[in-house]
């Protein structure tokens, strides 16, 4: 009885991309707003859109601070 696939199939040829195996990138959400159009907004709307900004500015130099606090720690710790 023939054998439907008589050859063996090689696996892994060649060295895998990393993007293979990566989740995808998540889309830089502050890039696409840099490359919106501002031109339908009203100033009070731009306004509130700087306030926003400004705020998620805040959020992102406050989690960067708990970051290195947190690496500074442990190189602290395991240092000694």
């Amino acid at each position: 009885m023939p054998l439907i696939d008589s050859k063996a199939h090689r696996v892994n040829i060649g060295r895998m991309d990393m993007d293979e195996i990566l989740p995808p990138k998540k889309a830089d959400a502050a890039r696409m707003l840099g490359k919106e159009d501002l031109d339908p907004y009203s100033p009070a709307e731009i306004d509130e859109r700087v306030a926003l900004l400004r705020a998620e500015i805040e959020r992102c130099e406050a989690r960067k601070q708990q970051a290195l606090s947190h690496r500074a720690s442990a190189d602290a710790l395991f240092r000694k």
